[in-house]
């Protein structure tokens, strides 16, 4: 890369998200915030086609559509890893994908640069990688360019990795392991919530390592989150035990992201129905893209909402017909929800959330899903389910007070939890002395100020553009 001053102080990103919808989300909002806070930044954003998320092509398009500084290139698809790398698990299965894509991303990116030849300076200034997508550094070395990770979790999640860095790579936790001190995590974690890769050799584990080993090649760590919200994990971390770390959060899409499975009519149900309902008094259920529960947990969340008598909007993917065939329902709960309950296979959470209706969110606890419930001063019941929502929830509960723990070491083909249990938490969830909905509404507060003019975030946007210029001075 040239040294010269770029010019017209052009300055030009590629980003390379995971085509999850969990990480396009926050990755699409930071690639918005960046363009609208300088004007002199352009962002190509390439395309990654995943099997398992059909709409999320769609959902790219229609998230940059009225961005002219940020286009879009598809890359060639190739062809989806085997089932017997699925079984190893979901972490190396994504890994081995995005590392299928290396020759693609080093052409496409050389392809950008050559187009820059008649200038006197090259204007492409970084490569924005997700977590997934960190062996591409090794093609931003090559050519020269500087990488920043995006984290679309917390820092706590970023202080287990470099935990994990720190043992051998044939050395995973076990579950029968004493509390942890993982770097960036004010108090000891047990290992119970860890994620299920953390104890997993051979796939999740190793995957973990490998990609964490590239932290030290990035010159920056961007991460979905707010400095109130996670001060001891930022002074922890940043430029001690890891790159600088920007966050920049929370990167929320206020106007929701379109789902295909969401027609307009039901979209406008939900909220004529929420419209009906008075003031906080709705729990919302909802876990996420993939988190869904077989009949008998159904069954007894059904029951656990009739023990306790709130009124309820249930985000279930597969809602029972009207007759109930699939007996998912405990007889008699379709005629009793009548007027105080409703249930839909997709809601759209953002809008759902900002709702004055809604007093409490069940929740897997998701990262953006927690950011979003802060955003909008929804506590949380944990129900954490996969990937590194364990330790979300237990940061949530334990470290920070923001949410009400009904489980935090839950995770996918766990014992049903029972309905007195769900309808204890659903309880102290909508309980509006309970001390976790006066914390929840001033870090409500302290969110929405982070992103504003002088704000932690918005100060820590204004040093990672700085950093980025700088790269190419």
């Amino acid at each position: 890369m040239a040294n010269t001053e770029m010019k017209n102080n052009k300055a030009e990103l590629i980003f390379i998200p995971t085509p999850g919808i969990g990480h396009l989300v926050s990755a699409l909002e930071l690639a918005k915030i960046l363009i609208n806070r300088d004007n002199s930044l352009s962002i190509t954003i390439v395309c990654i086609k995943f099997p398992f998320i059909p709409f999320a092509d769609s959902h790219i398009k229609s998230a940059v559509s009225s961005q002219p500084q940020i286009k879009l290139i598809d890359l060639p698809e190739v062809e989806p890893p085997s089932q017997e790398v699925l079984m190893k698990s979901i972490e190396h299965y994504v890994l081995v994908f995005m590392e299928s894509h290396i020759p693609h991303v080093k052409n496409t990116v050389q392809k950008i640069l050559s187009s820059y030849h008649d200038s006197d300076s090259n204007p492409v200034v970084g490569l924005v990688l997700d977590f997934f997508c960190m062996p591409m550094v090794d093609v931003a070395k090559e050519l020269g360019v500087p990488s920043y990770l995006f984290m679309t979790s917390n820092v706590g999640f970023t202080g287990l990795l470099v935990a994990i860095l720190e043992r051998e790579i044939d050395d995973p936790f076990n579950d029968s392991d004493p509390d942890l001190l993982i770097p960036g995590i004010s108090i000891p974690v047990p290992s119970k919530v860890l994620p299920t890769a953390a104890f997993n050799r051979d796939g999740g584990y190793a995957a973990y390592h490998k990609l964490a080993q590239k932290f030290k090649d990035t010159k920056g760590i961007i991460v979905n989150s707010f400095y109130e919200l996670e001060k001891h994990a930022i002074d922890a971390l940043s430029g001690v035990k890891t790159s600088p770390i920007y966050a920049v959060g929370p990167l929320i899409d206020i106007k929701g992201h379109p789902n295909p499975n969401l027609d307009q009519m039901q979209h406008d149900k939900i909220l004529k129905w929420l419209d009906e309902q008075p003031n906080s008094s709705v729990v919302f259920l909802c876990f996420g893209s993939m988190g869904s529960f077989g009949p008998s947990q159904t069954r007894e969340i059904a029951t656990a909402l009739q023990r306790s008598g709130f009124r309820f909007l249930w985000a279930m993917r597969s809602p029972p017909t009207s007759d109930n065939t699939d007996r998912s329902l405990p007889e008699g709960f379709l005629e009793w929800m009548e007027g105080r309950g409703m249930i839909c296979g997709w809601a759209p959470q953002v809008e759902v959330l900002a709702h004055k209706a809604i007093g409490g969110f069940v929740s897997h606890c998701g990262w953006n899903s927690s950011l979003e419930s802060l955003w909008f001063g929804v506590p949380i019941l944990t129900w954490p389910i996969y990937a590194e929502q364990q330790l979300n929830a237990f940061g949530m509960v334990k470290e920070f007070g923001l949410s009400v723990e009904l489980r935090l070491d839950y995770r996918t083909g766990s014992d049903v939890v029972m309905a007195d249990e769900i309808a204890k938490g659903l309880k102290q969830l909508m309980d509006r002395d309970n001390v976790v909905h006066k914390k929840v509404k001033e870090m409500k507060s302290m969110a929405r100020k982070a992103v504003l003019n002088g704000g932690s975030s918005f100060i820590s946007l204004g040093e990672l553009i700085k950093n980025m210029k700088g790269s190419n001075r």
